[in-house]
């Protein structure tokens, strides 16, 4: 679906163009592309009526399908990217799906009027394959790539959005069907969740379409629960997957197109497909797969660093170059085709690709860390993993209101952040000073009591001592920008520095990250005190 929404600037300004859009029948996904499309606010027509009735143009992300109960030239657009995969259980047996005679051909005869192709290796695929169809083909280059590219200067917009800070975005790709990763590796998500210290790493899935429709929301939701609740992003299939990609870091990639959008982009792959019968030799994909560094057990953090560094960008752009062509040029030569077919002169000024939307901010955030802590002098280490990763820790450090009461149960720190919401008409509030002595109070195994007030700013009490205030000063990276970590990771170290010490030291370097915060301890004024939530 997200095809045929790429290639809409092709008629931008146009008002001599009316886009409709119908669902061919036989899919068993159409119901989430129909869904899609009313997120788009696409003006949509039942398949019967668009069956009974003339079109100028006719506009296909895919051959299959009844396409030719649809009267008027037809244009295929480029399905996935590379053609590398053939789906052994429909059409011609070892032939790329999207080049298959089967279903480009009709009774002998072309289904397309014009068959747009990403790249000139695609073309001498498919006049092998049927020398007819290809009559009809011409490389123009593959709009989603293009939209991807266009997309590249706002890729600290899409972290932001995301929250990942500073933290390195590791992209878990999966395409569909019995080969796809997820089917094969269905605990990698949680594995690599429990693995990765969560201040130094952030982790997203990027799902094929088809199977958020298999599967369905809800159904996939319960399934991912664990890496979920441990702070996985998963991007939606329409746009959203783009710009994850566009925000990533790195990528673990199966055989699906996705990583061949990553290489595009000059994302480094480490690749996790165990073979199989989909993926065709000699294919941009498997040459691709073949210079990538192989996913390695166990899921360190050190084996993922490895693979990574080990990769360079000029070797992904080359390999990307073997699917992907015309990058700069694929609206201005799809168009020039459908005008052609139109029999209407295009719009005067050139169609320009459009910039993704900022993903949606992730609904599920970590709200309990198994923390695992080093003190030296001056300074104390922190590292944060999911409750049940089942490494040893330090203690536990639970959002109290938002983790499960088991979990503030079993807590050393307990801390609240407050918000920001509007508060209602009538209200009770909490001071810092009473809300951080009531938990103390409530959870016996609690040492540690605190409130998030800022990024800067922390209000803490320990069994022993009296209210503090903890100030939270940033960083700078290697670009001189400003870095702040999550506050609740600098009371962990503040507690175990309050732990092991029983002096207040005026300020504490917090390693968390790989970066080091100073925290600057002192006795909470009155007005802190007294801050309500």
């Amino acid at each position: 679906m997200q095809r045929l929404l790429d290639v809409l600037p092709v008629f931008a300004g146009d008002e001599r163009v009316a886009r409709l859009v119908t669902l061919v029948p036989g899919s068993d996904f159409s119901l989430d592309a129909l869904a899609a499309l009313e997120e788009a606010n696409a003006r949509t027509i039942p398949w019967p009526e668009a069956c009974g009735r003339p079109f100028d143009l006719v506009v296909a992300a895919s051959p299959k399908g009844r396409l030719e109960m649809l009267r008027g030239p037809r244009v295929l657009l480029p399905h996935g990217a590379g053609y590398s995969k053939t789906v052994p259980t429909e059409g011609s047996a070892q032939a790329a799906s999207g080049l298959d005679p089967a279903f480009l051909l009709h009774e002998g005869q072309p289904l397309a009027s014009f068959h747009a192709l990403a790249h000139p290796r695609q073309l001498a695929q498919l006049r092998a394959l049927s020398p007819r169809a290809a009559a009809r083909a011409a490389v123009v280059g593959d709009p989603t790539l293009e939209r991807l590219l266009a997309s590249r200067g706002h890729r600290d917009t899409y972290r932001a959005a995301l929250g990942t800070g500073a933290r390195r975005l590791i992209v878990l790709t999966s395409t569909w069907g019995p080969e796809s990763l997820l089917r094969r590796r269905p605990e990698l998500p949680a594995a690599l969740a429990a693995g990765l210290p969560q201040d130094e790493y952030q982790l997203a899935l990027i799902l094929h379409p088809n199977e958020h429709s298999r599967t369905g929301s809800w159904d996939l939701a319960e399934r991912l629960a664990p890496a979920l609740d441990a702070g996985l992003v998963l991007a939606q299939p329409y746009e959203e997957w783009a710009a994850v990609l566009i925000a990533a870091d790195a990528v673990i990639t199966d055989h699906g197109s996705t990583a061949l959008y990553a290489a595009a982009v000059e994302r480094p792959l480490i690749a996790a497909y165990d073979g199989g019968q989909e993926l065709i030799p000699a294919s941009p994909m498997a040459e691709l797969l073949a210079s990538s560094p192989e996913l390695e057990y166990p899921l360190r953090a050190s084996n993922i660093d490895v693979a990574l560094d080990a990769q360079r960008p000029a070797t992904l752009q080359a390999l990307a170059d073997t699917a992907f062509a015309e990058s700069g040029r694929v609206l201005e030569l799809l168009r020039r085709e459908m005008y052609r077919l139109l029999g209407l002169d295009p719009p005067p000024d050139a169609p320009v690709a459009r910039p993704l939307p900022a993903p949606r901010r992730p609904a599920h955030a970590p709200s309990a860390f198994a923390v695992r802590a080093e003190a030296g002098a001056g300074e104390v280490r922190i590292e944060r993993f999911p409750p049940n990763s089942g490494r040893p820790a330090h203690h536990l450090a639970v959002e109290h209101g938002t983790a499960s009461e088991r979990h503030s149960q079993s807590a050393a720190l307990l801390f609240r952040r407050v918000g920001s919401e509007a508060a209602a008409p009538h209200s009770v509030a909490w001071t810092a000073d009473g809300w951080t002595q009531h938990i103390l109070g409530a959870y016996p195994g609690c040492r540690t009591a605190a409130v998030v007030l800022s990024p800067s700013l922390c209000l803490l009490r320990t069994r022993t001592g009296p209210l503090l205030s903890v100030e939270i000063g940033p960083c700078r990276d290697e670009r001189d920008r400003v870095v702040r970590t999550d506050p609740a990771a600098v009371l962990s170290a503040v507690h175990v520095r309050l732990g092991t010490h029983p002096d207040v030291p005026a300020s504490l370097s917090c390693l968390i990250g790989g970066r080091a915060f100073e925290a600057r301890i002192a006795p909470a004024t009155g007005e802190e005190s007294d801050y309500t939530f």
